[in-house]
């Protein structure tokens, strides 16, 4: 499995951005957005089922960001609204193969990281 994450960029509190992961190879059972701000631990931002789309959102992005998929392009979307600065990190997409908690060691194929920087 191939992921590709694009969309990052720099923005001002308050601000919006679509990031996106196009996946490629076998088909996988969800997608999920995890980030790693500078100095601290990797954490889960939120995931979604290709099959009925069930998406599962952090805490601290509910009701600011929205997961998305495309089934006929194999692309996932993280709408990002309501920007913070803590929501500065690199984001990865990721590919779960089956059923199971959005712990990342649950994830089994990692896309590069794409930069969201939120200023204030």
């Amino acid at each position: 499995v191939q992921l590709q994450a694009s969309g990052g960029g720099l923005v001002q509190v308050g601000g919006s951005l679509r990031l996106s992961c196009a996946a490629s190879g076998r088909s996988t059972y969800a997608l999920g957005w995890f980030r790693q701000a500078p100095g601290k631990d990797r954490e889960f931002v939120g995931s979604i089922t290709w099959s009925g789309g069930y998406p599962n959102y952090a805490d601290s992005v509910k009701g600011r960001f929205t997961i998305s998929r495309d089934n006929a392009k194999a692309t996932v979307y993280l709408q990002m609204n309501s920007l913070k600065p803590e929501d500065t990190a690199v984001y990865y997409c990721a590919a779960r193969l089956t059923y199971g908690y959005d712990y990342d060691f649950n994830y089994h194929y990692w896309g590069r990281g794409t930069l969201v920087t939120v200023s204030s």
